[in-house]
């Protein structure tokens, strides 16, 4: 998945649709949000690189209120630690950027804050590698209480257009878990 830019300079999604404001199309959060009053869940957020954009997008539907619980912008390793108990081995062993911390992240969000679904991102936006991951290297991740989904993304473009990409998959990841999630419930 790559962002890019139109030829007016404005950002486009991977799927070529124009995001107003450089912000994920609002159709994807609409989407989430109604799926999630219909299937009668909730969701969190953990998030890294995208510091509380994710949380934001979702926020910004009308009626978010009745399924967003909270969430929580952990951008340094020691805030994964501290406030969503990531376990130090699992950090020094695997890192911050990788799938092992997006699952975590994404299982403590959804204890954290009581929710049915959470949804975590975590990677590098640049302008330097870190961990010696490239930038653009990011995961996403959803957990539920059946499952834990995870995505690998490999992000093209500058910070802005990583973190808005990065936003992009979390929320289709999220609404293809809420709707797995629904059918599973709905028999």
């Amino acid at each position: 998945m790559t962002a890019e830019r139109s030829a007016g300079g404005e950002p486009r999604s991977s799927s070529g649709e124009r995001s107003a404001g450089g912000e994920p199309p609002p159709s994807l959060a609409e989407r989430l949000v109604s799926t999630l009053r219909q299937v009668r869940l909730t969701i969190a957020t953990a998030e890294s690189l995208t510091a509380g954009l994710i949380s934001a997008t979702i926020a910004d539907v009308p009626g978010a209120s009745a399924v967003l619980r909270g969430g929580l912008t952990a951008y340094a390793t020691e805030v994964k630690r501290s406030c969503l108990h990531l376990d130090a081995e699992l950090l020094e062993r695997h890192g911050a950027i990788s799938s092992e911390c997006a699952e975590a992240m994404a299982y403590q969000a959804r204890l954290l804050f009581n929710a049915d679904v959470a949804v975590s991102a975590t990677g590098v936006s640049g302008p330097e590698q870190q961990e010696g991951q490239p930038v653009g290297t990011v995961y996403v991740a959803v957990a539920s209480s059946s499952e834990v989904r995870i995505a690998r993304l490999s992000l093209e473009g500058d910070r802005r257009a990583i973190r808005v990409a990065t936003v992009e998959a979390a929320l289709t990841l999220a609404l293809s878990a809420v709707e797995r999630a629904g059918r599973t419930e709905g028999g």
